[in-house]
């Protein structure tokens, strides 16, 4: 899931006309009407893809950057194959394969919205409304004026690429991956941003320990460009060189775990993006000084790698990690045979987020909601992770996306990415060389309904002699876990683990 820091869900030079019909008799939404075309001086070639006009009430904001989890802006979706780019493409309630959310578009209210339209053009990129290379309208108002004239919309900007900004002590670092590269058969980089401590162009010939921070869903490297060095609190003096990865792909967030669908992303962390930065900058080279964290999908990542590439690094300390036992996979028993992403074992909906007692998310509003916007969710991304790739080339499907029926033959697929049964059936090796090194704290009112899983993985590894932290903190949530001064207890704790094989 995403990262306390929420970035929530929100195509090159592109020009459509995108018109407005409003019928007389009544301003039901049915009678809303939307044409498109591409200019042929923008586009020459035919578009194969996705386009969204997406809605958004009462704000000065771009309609596309409105898509947030918890108040989801209604939109519209059609996949067209071979569009001309000169041919007006006609949108209504009538047409054949039309996605809408949160309702048909002929029950949509839409008088007083604003309306903006998106063209993915860039495939690689997951995010929708703020891709970059997407092509993108001016907000336009939708009006109740009763004129049956068309009302045009242009669209003729494409998303920029954004840049990362140029700081003393905060870098980005670009590792051309050829593992990747061969994998996709296009060019891959690993991004970092990487922050230098105050101390770093004093002492030339000092080195230093490293801090891999993995951010949630929808996060990047870009989270970490802070134009100021980090103030380290410990008193032995220890500080750190502190590197935000960027755990982004076109499928989502690949968690740095090799996978059917992302390629072998966690071979590449460790066997190219390693190299590259200790050869860039001033590490401690060695194991015993390179430790992990993450919140959310980057708490399930830091574990994940920490557990897959055991002498690679001295310890994880992950928070609020994605499900770490797939028995409850966000209340929800994958491997029971009539599992169901929707409905519980009496039929009742399933809940996907909360604050405190009060549902906020429902999993089958939630999957409409991705399925409409396509490639790049949350849910789906768990499948471009932990499913097989299919005879289409694609993920394949854990659940019915009308019914929410969870497919056991690809659920049997998905163990081994279970963290539990990883570590249970991999102790013997594992156990040893993971002393230590294991930290993982949750709190007992997760936002998104993670806590159940962590417990099962506690017990399993007090079972096992493990001697690893995994806390439960009273009364936190996915988003107020760090309250009370987690951040600072975690930094003493790498500080003591560097401490232990290194002088300061």
């Amino acid at each position: 899931m995403q990262n306390s820091a929420i970035r929530f869900l929100s195509i090159k030079s592109l020009f459509v006309a995108f018109v407005l019909a409003i019928s007389t008799r009544d301003l039901s939404a049915a009678d809303w009407k939307f044409t498109l075309k591409i200019a042929p001086q923008i586009r020459q070639q035919p578009f194969t893809g996705r386009v969204y006009v997406f809605f958004q009430k009462g704000t000065k904001s771009e309609p596309r950057t409105g898509m947030d989890w918890f108040h989801p802006i209604p939109f519209i979706a059609l996949d067209v194959n071979q569009w001309q780019p000169a041919e007006p493409l006609l949108i209504s309630a009538a047409t054949p394969k039309l996605l809408s959310f949160p309702q048909p578009l002929g029950d949509l209210q839409l008088a007083g919205f604003r309306a903006q339209a998106i063209v993915r053009l860039n495939p690689f990129e997951r995010e929708v409304g703020e891709g970059a290379g997407n092509g993108i309208s001016n907000p336009v108002p939708l009006v109740d004026n009763q004129d049956t004239r068309p009302i045009e919309f242009t669209i003729e900007k494409l998303i920029p690429e954004p840049v990362f900004p140029k700081r003393d002590h905060c870098r980005e670092l670009i590792v051309r991956s050829d593992l990747l590269s061969r994998f996709h058969g296009r060019d891959v980089s690993l991004k970092a941003a990487v922050h230098l401590p105050a101390s770093y162009s004093t002492f030339p010939a000092r080195r230093y320990p490293v801090i891999f921070m993995i951010p949630g869903f929808g996060g990047t490297h870009f989270d970490g460009a802070g134009d100021a060095p980090v103030k380290e609190t410990n008193q032995e003096g220890v500080e750190f060189i502190r590197v935000n990865l960027d755990p982004s792909c076109p499928l989502g967030h690949h968690v740095f775990a090799d996978s059917a669908n992302n390629g072998p992303v966690g071979q590449a962390l460790v066997q190219e993006f390693l190299p590259a930065l200790d050869k860039a900058y001033r590490t401690v080279a060695a194991p015993t000084a390179r430790f992990l964290t993450g919140h959310s999908s980057g708490g399930w990542s830091s574990l994940w790698v920490q557990i897959t590439h055991p002498e690679s690094f001295g310890g994880t300390w992950s928070t609020s990690p994605d499900p770490v036992d797939f028995r409850d996979f966000q209340t929800v028993n994958l491997y029971q045979p009539s599992a169901n992403l929707y409905r519980d074992n009496v039929g009742l909906r399933r809940p996907l987020g909360r604050h405190g007692t009060q549902v906020l998310l429902w999993a089958d509003d939630f999957c409409d909601m991705e399925t409409g916007l396509g490639d790049g969710g949350q849910l789906r991304s768990f499948e471009a992770v932990f499913s097989p790739r299919g005879p289409d080339r694609q993920p394949r499907i854990l659940w019915d996306r009308r019914t929410g029926a969870i497919d056991q033959s690809v659920a049997a697929d998905w163990k081994q990415y279970d963290i539990r049964l990883k570590l249970v059936a991999e102790w013997q090796t594992l156990g040893p060389k993971l002393a230590g090194k294991l930290h993982v704290f949750m709190g007992s009112q997760d936002t998104f309904y993670l806590e159940p899983a962590t417990h099962r993985l506690k017990e399993a590894l007090k079972d096992l002699g493990s001697d690893a932290v995994i806390e439960i903190l009273p009364g936190k949530d996915h988003f107020n876990l760090f309250a009370g001064g987690l951040d600072l207890r975690i930094r003493q704790e790498m500080t003591a683990a560097f401490l232990k094989y290194h002088k300061p």
